[in-house]
Parts: C-alpha cells; sequence; structure tokens
C-alpha cells in the first residue's frame, strides 16, 4: 500500500485520533490486555546476537555471539530458532540451508555445517546453556514461520518447554518475536504476561492486540511511513521494537521516537549514541 502524500498523511492521523480514543479510553479491555509499560530510555537489542566484533566470532546466532553480547552488557540479544523435521530446534535465521528445508529435513542433513568461527549451528539446548549464565541480557526469541501451522505448534510447544527446562521461562528473560502472526497468538496462549511481538507491518497495532498479543517489532521503514504504527501502539499500552538500525542518523531518529528497543548489528554505536538513555537490566539479589 502506498503511504504517501499529504492526502494520506491527513488521513492517517484522523484515522490515528479515532483510534487512539478506542485503545486508551472506551476499549479499557484492551488497555489491560497489552499492559506495556513504556521504557525510560531504549533497550539496545544485539541482532543475532554481538556477532559484529572479534569476541563474537563474526558469527550471527552463534553462542560466542551471546556471550558478547552478554559481556557487553546490552539489554537483549536477538536470535531466530528453526525447526527440524525430526524435532530438534536450531539457532539459525534462514529456513533453508545448502537447498534444503530445514523443517522438512532431519538435523543429520545440517549437523556438519560451520559458521564463520567454527562453530556449529547451535542448537537450542546448547544456546540456552549460554543464557543461563546471565540474566541481565533478555532473550529475543525469534519463532521462524514454519511450513505448516501444525509444525509451528510443535516447535513453539517445544520451545516453551525447553526453557522452562533450563529456568529461563520468566517475562524478565525472555520475549517473542515473530512473524508468523499464528505462532505469535500460540506463544501467547502458553505463555501469558509474556511480551509478544508481531513483526508484520501487515497490521495496524489495535488489529495486533486484537490477536490476543502485546507488542510490535516493526522494520525502521514502517515506522518513517506512518506514525500511525507507534501512535496506536502506544494508545494502546503497546511495547514498541524496532528493527535493523544500524545507520547512526536512522538510530538518531528511531531513539527520537521513544520506542523501547532499538535493535541493530551496530550495538557500540547504538550505546555511542544513546549515552545516558541507554536502558539497561538490573538484577537484585533475593532477600
Amino acid at each position: 500500500m502506498e503511504r504517501k502524500g499529504n492526502v494520506w498523511i491527513a488521513l492517517v492521523m484522523v484515522l490515528t485520533g479515532m483510534l487512539t480514543a478506542s485503545c486508551g479510553t472506551s476499549d479499557k479491555a484492551k488497555q489491560v490486555l497489552a499492559g506495556q509499560t513504556p521504557f525510560d530510555g531504549v533497550g539496545i537489542v544485539a541482532h543475532r546476537g554481538y556477532w559484529n566484533c572479534e569476541a563474537g566470532g563474526f558469527a550471527r546466532n552463534s553462542v560466542a555471539s551471546l556471550k558478547a553480547a552478554q559481556e557487553a552488557g546490552f539489554w537483549g540479544s536477538e536470535f531466530d530458532v528453526n525447526m527440524t523435521a525430526d524435532s530438534v530446534l536450531l539457532v539459525f535465521h534462514d529456513s533453508s540451508l545448502g537447498g534444503k528445508r530445514i523443517d522438512q529435513n532431519p538435523y543429520s542433513a545440517f549437523a556438519e555445517h560451520r559458521l564463520e568461527n567454527g562453530e556449529p549451528i547451535p542448537t537450542l539446548e546448547k544456546y540456552l546453556e549460554q543464557a543461563q549464565q546471565c540474566a541481565t541480557t533478555t532473550l529475543v526469541f525469534e519463532m521462524k514461520q514454519h511450513a505448516t501451522p501444525q509444525i509451528e505448534d510443535a516447535a513453539v510447544q517445544k520451545s516453551v518447554a525447553l526453557l522452562k527446562e533450563y529456568g529461563l521461562l520468566s517475562p524478565d528473560r525472555v520475549i517473542f518475536i515473530s512473524f508468523s502472526l499464528h505462532a505469535c497468538r500460540e506463544l501467547a496462549r502458553l505463555c501469558p504476561g509474556f511480551t509478544v511481538q508481531y513483526l508484520g507491518a501487515d497490521l495496524w497495532p489495535a488489529e495486533v492486540l486484537d490477536n490476543g498479543l502485546n507488542g510490535i517489532d516493526l522494520n525502521f521503514g514502517a515506522y518513517m511511513g506512518s506514525t500511525r504504527y507507534l501512535q496506536e501502539a502506544r494508545a494502546c499500552g503497546m511495547s514498541v521494537n524496532v528493527w535493523t538500525v544500524n545507520n547512526p542518523d536512522d538510530m538518531q531518529k528511531a531513539i527520537s521516537m521513544r520506542i523501547d528497543q532499538l535493535t541493530t548489528d551496530e550495538p557500540m554505536k547504538a550505546r555511542e549514541l544513546l549515552g545516558e538513555k541507554e536502558v539497561k537490566k538490573q538484577v537484585f539479589p533475593k532477600k
């Protein structure tokens, strides 16, 4: 849909006002459902881990990249999860590798593949072992789209079970994101009270909320194309994330929008720009 021109902008502003009133006042059930408190600043999310450095091995979605993000003290570390045909969860971005769909082939078809730093593709279990080592870096868990809703259901259910097994199934330790609306809805069903952000820009925030989700995580261009996304999300009490912002000028624009999380391949650049506005997690010892 084309979202340029003065006529469109005027229409968006009118619609935004109407929907803001709906989410913010007349429909209090929705406000309670979202229930997300805006950050006092911006949390940096290292996209596929802090891979773009020596410590991260320049290897996206590696265990080393997660460890590097933890040691750097970033608010979050994003990673991608696909499930093989024999139900092994892999931390890997693409749905296919070497011309083979991950969800249509067994783990053995991918076991010999090596990342840029020599690591094998991490299983989710291996990745969560490292996640256990640091409570101050949030896991930003992206469930990838799979071939069928049934496969997605199985992938979500096994993921939730593993997070529980490793002591990480807590809203303070993990948030969920996905381009699959079906997967998001299943995650929200199984994990009430957790932040679940929809990655697609095909729905307005109020529609996302109607699907039982409490956050959006959109491409930077979507926010630039229409102010409605951010205004409506805030009116509905939703959390707001943006991906993947690597240019310092774009980072500055995103920061000025007062989003909650900024997902980037250049987290140190984001840190320099944010200064005292950077949100970091603090873990207080139990009494």
